[in-house]
């Protein structure tokens, strides 16, 4: 699928081009603009647990991607803070999942983002797994492994 360059924010682009936990995993950034991030994930069978379901780390990492994307396409660098995932339908073999990340509201340094995982259906959309990611933007020049 081709997309337009101007889909993808300079800052959260930078961020991808370094990013091959995400690129290992097929995830495909759609979007990535103004506190906003779609991103996507077909489920392979080395990511199916023991109960023939999606390992849900595999699902956070998807709603992860979307979510630093979604919080670094405004510049400056942004990390995790903290994030937690809630697990509403399991994702099956073969399933093709897309991340909508939304910025809900900044203050200083600190971020709230929303994402919604989902697989669209003959029903319509079946959601997966809802997340809610915190954000801090760190100085450029501070050393990446300390966040505060």
């Amino acid at each position: 699928m081709s997309r337009s360059v101007s889909e993808i924010a300079e800052p959260a682009r930078a961020m991808l081009e370094a990013d091959t936990a995400s690129a290992d995993l097929g995830i495909e950034v759609l979007r990535a603009r103004n506190g906003q991030a779609v991103a996507r994930m077909r489920v392979t069978g080395r990511m199916v647990n023991g109960h023939a379901i999606a390992h849900g780390g595999y699902l956070f990492t998807l709603a992860d991607t979307a979510f630093a994307c979604a919080c670094n396409s405004h510049g400056p660098v942004t990390v995790a803070a903290g994030a937690e995932i809630s697990f509403v339908a399991s994702a099956l073999l073969d399933d093709e999942l897309t991340a909508v990340a939304e910025e809900r509201t900044t203050f200083g340094r600190n971020g709230i983002y929303d994402v919604t995982v989902y697989r669209d259906t003959p029903r319509g959309r079946d959601v997966v797994a809802e997340f809610r990611g915190r954000s801090r933007t760190i100085a450029e020049s501070t050393d990446s492994r300390s966040t505060a």
